[in-house]
């Protein structure tokens, strides 16, 4: 075993397992799930394995039908217009829509048929992507950003933008500057619309005069995204800000919005100058003087470089990872590496791989229902084929695909999915896909594949004493080892 220098006095020696070891843990813990011939591929040197992964260009990109968010956000408002004409025949309410061909008024349905089909085939194509890249870290690291930067079906305009948004703002920023990926996500149309951003007005700015919305003072102010940028993407909500560091914020980032039907930047970014609020703000104890887009602007670029989001983000990686609670000099070497740096993320992701208690053998960390259904489909070589199989799965199992129930994201502790009604229902879907699969495996080899130098002896006796090749596939999907990582 290599042995490697304590950082400071009192910390225990840390030491790096076994390559066999941490071969498995690359590609099991780091990865998505060992492929076949995966975790031999590793064996040579796993940390190089994970470190040739990391590239500037920044994620792969999944295979979907590319729409960008303009041509998806321009879809969607004619799919409204469509809806708003068909309830207004329905209402009896607009004799224009009443006499207009039928075909026209009810052409929403196929708009909304297609709107549904196209946000499917981008949640299967980014499935498909997980299951079968051979750089799953990279994949998994993408997906870690994702989450960190989270926008939601749960709100319609936001559902086709998903896509987009991961394709345009997080997946070629990841092993970029942190400030690039916060401000690329935050002027997002996804992120716009999701926050509620994009109709922010600033109580004395030009519009708000115009249209009369001066009301107490914050006519037309939402501090959604101020708020989320603060306590979710940067600081977080342990850093000591104030609600006036918020509104403040909120007024910096007037202006912020997406372009309309009937302007040049329709469906992208845009900044409203009328809607900005004017003046000087003071936001965590820094004066930004008036200054339009660069203002808001500025204020990222602080949040970037605040010791606190590093500690705050280094510490959710951390989390995600290793382990729900971290040793502290994980937390604190990466959070001095993302300092050293300016919040170079390909940095920060090579001090990662290059923590020994990053592989402590200890398998802590459950798996999300995605990653769990996703580690099956590579164990076997394989990808799902089809939006209508893989949305149930993950709806059932409590994790719907593109809709986290909040900015926070989805949940990545323990005891999120590792409940006892969650558990009956991973059983039951490893049971039928085993009777799909498994009569085609041989489970012993598919042992050694999917665990490497992690597969326990009580569980590779379980796989070789199961009646049947089924049983036994279920058995290895469903032990602790194969559900943690």
């Amino acid at each position: 075993m290599s042995k490697i220098a304590c950082q400071r006095k009192g910390e225990p020696d840390l030491s790096l397992p076994s390559k066999d070891m941490m071969a498995a843990i690359a590609v099991t813990r780091f990865g998505l799930g060992a492929r076949p011939g995966e975790i031999d591929a590793a064996k040579s040197d796993p940390q190089g394995f994970l470190t040739a992964q990391i590239r500037r260009e920044g994620a792969d990109i999944p295979q979907d039908g590319g729409e960008s968010a303009s041509v998806r956000f321009e879809q969607m408002r004619d799919y409204q217009q469509q809806r708003r004409m068909e309830r207004q025949q329905k209402d009896g309410e607009d004799k224009t829509a009443a006499n207009a061909p039928k075909d026209k008024v009810m052409a929403f349905k196929d708009a909304q048929r297609d709107l549904r089909e196209k946000v499917g085939a981008d949640f299967l194509a980014r499935a498909q992507l997980g299951a079968s890249t051979p750089a799953s870290f990279r994949e998994r690291w993408a997906l870690f950003w994702a989450n960190h930067f989270t926008v939601s079906a749960t709100k319609q305009i936001t559902s086709v933008l998903i896509g987009p948004f991961e394709r345009e703002a997080i997946r070629p920023y990841v092993f970029n500057s942190f400030e690039n990926l916060l401000t690329a996500s935050s002027t997002h149309p996804a992120m716009l619309t999701y926050l509620d951003q994009a109709q922010s007005i600033g109580p004395n700015s030009r519009a708000a005069v115009y249209v009369g919305r001066r009301r107490n003072g914050k006519a037309g102010l939402n501090e959604n995204l101020a708020r989320e940028i603060l306590e979710l993407h940067t600081v977080g909500v342990d850093a000591g800000y104030t609600q006036n560091d918020v509104t403040e914020f909120a007024r910096a980032l007037t202006g912020f919005s997406v372009g309309r039907d009937n302007e040049d930047r329709a469906g992208q970014f845009m900044f409203r100058d009328n809607a900005h609020e004017p003046g000087a703000r003071t936001i965590l104890a820094r004066r930004y003087g008036q200054g339009d887009i660069k203002q808001g602007l500025a204020v990222l670029k602080d949040l970037s470089a605040d010791p606190r989001t590093a500690r705050h983000v280094c510490g959710k990686i951390a989390r995600h990872f290793v382990s729900d609670t971290p040793p502290k000099s994980l937390t604190e070497r990466l959070e001095k590496r993302w300092m050293d740096t300016g919040g170079d993320l390909a940095a920060v992701a090579k001090a990662l791989v290059e923590s020994p208690e990053a592989w402590d053998p200890t398998p802590t960390k459950f798996k999300t229902p995605y990653e769990y259904t996703l580690s099956t489909w590579r164990l076997i070589g394989a990808q799902p084929s089809a939006i209508e199989r893989l949305a149930p799965i993950l709806t059932g199992l409590g994790q719907k695909p593109f809709s986290p129930p909040s900015p926070k994201g989805w949940a990545e502790d323990a005891q999120t999915w590792a409940s006892p009604d969650g558990l009956i229902k991973r059983m039951q879907w490893a049971q039928g896909f085993a009777a799909a699969v498994a009569d085609r495996t041989d489970p012993n080899d598919l042992a050694k594949q999917a665990l490497g130098e992690r597969l326990t002896p009580p569980v590779a006796k379980a796989v070789s004493r199961a009646e049947t090749r089924r049983e036994a596939f279920a058995l290895l999907v469903m032990s602790p080892e194969f559900q943690r990582r």
